[in-house]
């Protein structure tokens, strides 16, 4: 994460607690505490009276048992987001807060056969199935708080690929890049960033290969790409650094990495904001 974002994220917190305690000295409505980027890609974990009711921009968010909450923002969200809470008393505090706007480096390709910028009918309805097989494992709202309990590099290696990014090839606009990706030799192992349970294990997608999705609670999901093996199955919970797969080089790769991606509900945010920096 940028310096500069980190410092403006520190002063925006120190900003809010004040604001806390002065609205509790005064009797006022009580803020939630908040710790994240307001910016496209950003996450933002939550803390709050736990049978509050929450929304962003009019959407509801999910409140966990123990008051914990976590929201993020899209590649092309342009604000403000209003989030409001409505406590179990009836007291309800609002706020608005402006979106950051990153730049996302675009690559123009031209000249490429245009075989291999449209798939064929029978390709596209494979994969077609394959997205509908990922949408159903994302919709699961467990009450999981294992996205409040920090996250840790799925694998050791140098980033070779960052979200938002993206090619136009041929003139045509392709889907931008959502992912982190993490280069690494086929069969180097893949731990789990935070705890979860598993919802998709998929050994052959036709774009992403190997794939497997977790669920860390509230809708929070990490998705793992271009697997090499997967280590286990369908509704097995997990642990915060234990293997669950091997870094591969299947589906549309041009190399063995490991393509790291995370979905709040059907929003798709950066990895990045998760874990330390690395080059």
């Amino acid at each position: 994460m940028p310096t500069a974002l980190k410092t403006t994220l520190l002063l925006f917190l120190l900003s809010l607690f004040t604001a806390v305690y002065a609205n509790a000295a005064h009797g006022a409505i009580p803020a939630p505490s908040l710790r994240g980027a307001f910016e496209q890609g950003g996450i933002v974990f939550g803390r709050t009276a736990p049978q509050a009711n929450i929304t962003l921009n009019g959407e509801p968010v999910l409140v966990s048992q123990a008051g914990n909450f976590v929201f993020g923002f899209s590649r092309d969200e342009a604000g403000p987001a209003q989030l409001v809470v409505t406590y179990p008393n009836g007291d309800i505090w609002q706020q608005n807060f402006a979106i950051g706007s990153r730049t996302f480096d675009i690559q123009r390709i031209d000249g490429l056969p245009q075989q291999t910028v449209t798939p064929d009918p029978d390709v596209l309805a494979e994969i077609r199935k394959n997205n509908e097989e990922v949408w159903h494992a994302r919709q699961f709202r467990s009450q999981r708080n294992d996205f409040a309990n920090g996250f840790i590099w799925p694998a050791e290696g140098r980033i070779s690929g960052v979200y938002g990014s993206q090619r136009i090839l041929n003139g045509q606009p392709r889907t931008p890049h959502y992912g982190l990706d993490v280069a690494a030799p086929t069969g180097a192992p893949v731990y789990a960033p935070a705890g979860g349970v598993v919802r998709l294990a998929h050994p052959s997608m036709v774009l992403s290969g190997g794939t497997l999705i977790l669920d860390h609670g509230l809708g929070f999901f990490s998705t793992f790409l271009h697997l090499h093996a997967i280590n286990v199955n369908v509704g097995q919970e997990v642990k915060q650094g234990e293997k669950i797969a091997e870094v591969g080089a299947t589906g549309r790769a041009t190399g063995p990495h490991l393509d790291w991606r995370i979905n709040w509900g059907s929003v798709r945010l950066d990895p990045q904001y998760l874990v330390p920096a690395r080059n």
